[in-house]
């Protein structure tokens, strides 16, 4: 009876225990274990989310995270939510039930009427293009492009490609740049957003956290689109052919991921996801995209429009798997039939944004 009641006892401590928040050097042993594949990432993000840390975040620890945990967007972002409910705990608590549905319910609304009311004008995009091996986050540079993107609801959204590593580019306007070698995105402006919140999408949408977005508060949802559902989305691969040209080929995806919604507004500030049921004879193996958006000045009139875009395709090469990774920045949004304009400073390596503000 007393070793019974002993291991019961031991039980409930171990339980509470897993209550708590994670200490520093708690924290610290599950990253070196994830490097020792004791642990998943998966695992860790959720105790960060679920149990939080009772520790500052500090730039060592910033750095540990990233090292140990191979510079995953994710981890980064769960660490730095962990910091920011530590700092403000009650800022960061989550909203009773009503209060997030009419949070969900605005932005619907809000974002169908930014889309009908969405201004005609052109802005320069400049894709930087790397490589890595899957999974190290090493990423060693390519090139860098610029776009010329114009965008008007007569046409839609239109692309030109302007120069490449610096070196003017001869082409036309067109629905869109995938003609060019190596890989290409699209539709960060309209179909993005729209997909989201389309009825036929039948997106579900679940409260996770709170967060801050430019020091905008924000309610995060975690949303996933059934590939039955998700009719304008996917994923595709092109192969160069002796003509010079290439031949696509695409295959339906599903979609899950996250979306940052302004907690006052109603605005959508980012989106994440990962494309989901992509077969598994595919070339593409994973496709994951990160759009960030703030509020720009377009002629004298505040619009909210992307302002980064990180796309990262996971493709497989006989039995060696590569990443390649498009990070858009979107620059000097102006109005329709204005001049884009390349300037010395489009070429040049810049540093990137942090995923999440420091608290």
């Amino acid at each position: 009876m007393k070793k019974v009641l002993i291991a019961l006892l031991l039980l409930s401590f171990t339980v509470l225990g897993q209550d708590k928040p994670l200490s520093q050097t708690e924290y610290r042993n599950m990253l070196y274990d994830l490097q020792r594949n004791k642990v998943t990432k998966a695992e860790i993000v959720e105790a960060l989310r679920k149990r939080g840390i009772d520790f500052e975040v500090t730039d060592g620890m910033r750095s540990l995270t990233r090292s140990k945990g191979a510079n995953d967007e994710e981890l980064k972002s769960a660490f730095e939510e962990a910091g920011r409910r530590h700092a403000n705990p009650e800022a960061a608590r989550l909203p009773l039930t009503p209060e997030a549905d009419a949070v969900l319910a605005k932005a619907r609304e809000a974002t169908a009427a930014a889309l009908d009311e969405m201004p005609d004008f052109v802005v320069k995009q400049v894709i930087s293009r790397s490589a890595a091996f899957a999974g190290t986050g090493n990423w060693r540079p390519q090139d860098t492009v610029v776009i010329a993107v114009s965008y008007s609801t007569e046409k839609g959204e239109q692309y030109q490609v302007l120069a490449m590593n610096g070196a003017p580019v001869q082409s036309t306007k067109s629905g869109s740049y995938a003609n060019m070698e190596g890989s290409t995105t699209g539709g960060e402006f309209v179909e993005a957003l729209e997909k989201l919140f389309k009825p036929a999408s039948k997106t579900t949408f679940t409260l996770v956290t709170t967060d801050v977005i430019r020091n905008q508060p924000a309610l995060v949802f975690d949303y996933e689109i059934n590939i039955e559902n998700n009719k304008d989305g996917g994923v595709g691969f092109k192969d160069p052919n002796s003509s010079g040209g290439f031949s696509f080929t695409t295959v339906p995806a599903g979609e899950k991921g996250r979306v940052w919604i302004d907690r006052k507004n109603g605005r959508v500030l980012r989106i994440s996801f990962d494309a989901t049921d992509i077969p598994k004879d595919f070339r593409v193996r994973a496709y994951t995209s990160t759009i960030d958006y703030d509020w720009v000045d377009i002629a004298g009139e505040r619009v909210l429009l992307p302002i980064t875009s990180d796309n990262r395709f996971t493709s497989a090469e006989g039995r060696q798997l590569f990443q390649s990774r498009n990070y858009i920045r979107f620059r000097n949004y102006q109005k329709y039939g204005s001049e884009v304009r390349i300037l010395d400073d489009d070429v040049k390596p810049e540093p990137e944004p942090s995923p999440t503000p420091k608290p």
